[in-house]
């Protein structure tokens, strides 16, 4: 559960309180209505900090939550707007960034005499709930708001919102370079996803269709979507001819497929409606209000396309929309069984981002195991935001990603070695990276990485199943050598059980199935692991072609006795006993294969049974070698 924090150890309840009972509205002393909380870089003498009852008559806190009433003002940032643009699609979601609505309002608190001038928002920021207080004297020139503003004069819920922000950074410059995704993620609690439209090649049929599919289960899963068109500073505003504008965004609020019989071969319909939160300018090619494609549409399909037009909302096919926007940022408010939040930081010993480096695995790393059959696990990686007033000291985000690598079923120690490689990094220069992969049962470790070695700074991982899992770093890098008086460790071996030939079910089976498990044991220590087997063309039973390898590791005082491995039928009560092999060869550092003949147990250890277990085995006498 995310740990909740007033920020400056303002308490909103008792500034009202004392500000009712001196008969006073609030003036905030953690942010001064002066320069110094508009810019870091310049000064505006002209600027005048004014309370809304000064700008009109009857202000209120919120009228509508219609995206298509806000403007970013003079001074704006078109982001600002993009968020809270894709934010108002959901009263609820607004009702937790805005606490207690009704009890903020103009209204209400006029009518009981209790208005203070103070107001309270609430922004999930790296793993906290921070509860900001600001007073509500806004920016103003010749009387009119310079930031966020509602198109409703008397409305000034967006204007303040952006004001405690502004707080939370400093001043309202600092929020020039912040992007919109990073707000929505600081508004929900949600992880972070960007995908580069230009990366997806318009000709490859199946990834256009995996990606459609992919942005409409998000969008069912009330994701918040926004999309735009990528340009640099200076071209921000400029109006494109198919009507789309420079450095706006637009929320994805709907993706549809759909079929439509009248429309001549192309009966098949991928459409994606977006809403555009600013007053004017919108896409005006296939699809647009008044296109003649309308006109074709069957009369149910054209009920099912219905727009809001006070929302902004426009229809396109996707191939329109991967044709003409280049970015899509996805805020997914993930609700899986399990979370497990991280707190840790880059140092010194940050060995970069390069996986077959030496380097690579003096990062941090974090240990997952995962206990169902097969679970999807999300991964949300975010550093700390670099403050554009701090830039003075050189300090710019990182580039970071994180791998995963599968590890041996007992893993205890940090690895040494690079494990097998599920998901590689993809380094982007951005606050956080997302991703998901379905793994199977067993035990992950997942590096966090900066592009380059030596990167500092603080970073949260996140991490999401569905199944039972559980999460812990890796901080040892092997057993303890400081008692000298016990008999310690001498030799690691890393034994990988890589398949599984002709092994009979036990005899006296009825059961057609055959449900084996491994029992693989050295010195005490034991790992249980199941084998999915299938009958080849000779009726044998061989290991499944998707077998994943079995990977062990043990820390070992008596080299010279053997590895045992055991199969046995599972059964609800009783397993049956099927055959044991012995590894004997410890395989040097270099590793080496080995098939093992399998025999029985007690009277039978010495009677060979039919099958074979391969595996291959690795030792080292530098306990940090695996």
């Amino acid at each position: 559960m995310d740990r909740k924090v007033m920020y400056k150890k303002q308490d909103y309840e008792s500034i009202k309180k004392t500000c009712l009972k001196k008969g006073d509205l609030f003036s905030d002393t953690e942010f001064r209505p002066n320069n110094k909380s508009i810019f870091f870089s310049k000064i505006d003498d002209d600027i005048e900090w004014k309370r809304p009852m000064d700008l009109c008559r009857s202000p209120k806190l919120i009228e509508d939550f219609s995206p298509y009433d806000l403007r970013e003002g003079q001074f704006g940032n078109m982001w600002f707007v993009t968020a809270i643009g894709a934010l108002i699609s959901d009263r609820e979601r607004v009702k937790h960034v805005i606490p207690h609505l009704k009890k903020q309002e103009w209204k209400g608190v006029m009518e009981k005499q209790d208005y203070a001038g103070v107001f309270e928002f609430r922004f999930w920021r790296f793993g906290e709930i921070i509860t900001i207080v600001v007073d509500d004297k806004l920016p103003t020139k010749n009387n009119k708001l310079l930031f966020c503003q509602s198109e409703t004069r008397e409305v000034f819920w967006c204007g303040l919102l952006e004001k405690a922000y502004a707080k939370v950074y400093g001043d309202y410059e600092s929020l020039t370079n912040v992007d919109a995704i990073d707000a929505l993620v600081d508004f929900t609690g949600g992880v972070a996803e960007r995908i580069n439209l230009r990366n997806v090649n318009l000709k490859d049929e199946k990834r256009r269709v995996t990606l459609f599919g992919k942005l409409k289960a998000d969008c069912e899963n009330k994701a918040l979507m926004i999309c735009y068109i990528q340009c640099i500073p200076g071209e921000r505003g400029k109006e494109l001819p198919q009507g789309f504008v420079l450095g706006h965004g637009y929320s994805i609020t709907q993706v549809k497929e759909t079929i439509n019989d009248k429309t001549q071969g192309q009966g098949k319909l991928l459409m994606i409606r977006l809403a555009n939160p600013w007053v004017k300018n919108e896409w005006n090619g296939p699809w647009s209000e008044n296109s003649k494609e309308w006109q074709k549409l069957e009369p149910p399909l054209e009920a099912e396309l219905q727009v809001s037009k006070d929302k902004g909302e426009f229809w396109m096919v996707f191939d329109d929309f991967l044709n003409h926007l280049t970015n899509v940022d996805i805020c997914h408010i993930v609700k899986p069984s399990n979370e497990f939040i991280l707190h840790s930081e880059w140092t010194g010993r940050s060995g970069g981002c390069d996986y077959t480096s030496q380097s690579f695995l003096s990062n941090r790393q974090f240990i997952i195991e995962i206990q169902k059959d097969e679970d999807e696990l999300h991964v949300s990686l975010e550093q700390h935001d670099i403050q554009p007033i701090k830039s003075h000291t050189g300090r710019t985000l990182n580039t970071i990603g994180y791998s995963i690598m599968k590890v041996a079923e007992n893993r205890l120690y940090r690895l040494h070695v690079p494990g097998k490689l599920i998901e590689k990094p993809d380094m982007i220069k951005t606050r956080s990276v997302f991703g998901k992969q379905v793994l199977s049962s067993g035990k992950y470790v997942i590096i966090p990485c900066t592009k380059d070695q030596k990167e500092h700074g603080p970073f949260l991982l996140r991490l999401y199943t569905h199944g039972k899992a559980s999460v812990r770093e890796l901080t040892e890098e092997g057993p303890s050598t400081i008692w000298p008086c016990l008999s310690l460790p001498s030799m690691v071996t890393t034994l990988v059980v890589m398949n599984v030939e002709k092994i009979e079910k036990p005899q006296g089976s009825t059961d057609e199935s055959f449900t084996p498990k491994i029992v693989i044991q050295c010195e005490g220590e034991k790992v249980v692991s199941r084998i999915p087997l299938e009958l080849n063309e000779k009726n044998e039973w061989e290991t499944k072609s998707d077998f994943e390898q079995i990977k062990v590791t043990f820390y070992r005082k008596k080299p010279h006795h053997p590895i045992i491995m055991e199969v046995f039928n599972s059964n609800k009560i009783i397993d049956d006993f099927c055959c044991q092999a012995r590894v004997t060869d410890n395989g040097g550092e270099e590793g080496k294969s080995v098939k093992c003949d399998v025999f029985g147990r007690k009277k039978e250890k010495y009677t060979q049974k039919p099958g074979y277990i391969h595996v291959f085995v690795q030792s080292s006498h530098d306990l940090h070698f695996l």
